[in-house]
């Protein structure tokens, strides 16, 4: 009966490790690349790094510098204040700002990184 009870005893402890290992290991897997954040914000108007509204504006190293964005932190203040948009009769015109209410900072960080090392 004691070897019963410790037996039962070991299993639910070790049901319960695993419980909460599959929490953590979930979370982890929730957690979005640079990559997938880019595809998901940024891809339909910057396929491949480019621009699809201003062709001289792409993320690739020679525009960003032109345009005087170097860091990912130059990036993400593009992101969260791209300036007005162009003189267009299309609401589209511009580029779409990104508060923290739709990107958080440390999601905009990724992406930042995620260009700088993509698109050289």
């Amino acid at each position: 009966m004691r070897i019963h009870r410790r037996l039962i005893s070991l299993l639910f402890v070790v049901l319960l490790s695993l419980f909460f290992i599959s929490l953590t290991g979930e979370e982890a897997s929730s957690e979005k690349s640079g990559e997938s954040l880019f595809k998901e914000h940024c891809s339909s108007c910057h396929p491949d790094g480019g621009n699809i509204l201003n062709p001289s504006k792409t993320l690739h190293r020679k525009d960003r510098e032109a345009n005087n964005i170097h860091t990912a932190e130059d990036i993400i203040k593009k992101m969260r204040n791209p300036g007005p948009a162009p003189t267009h009769p299309q609401k589209w015109a511009g580029m779409t700002m990104f508060d923290v209410s739709k990107i958080s900072n440390d999601e905009a960080l990724k992406i930042a990184d995620y260009i700088i090392k993509t698109f050289e």
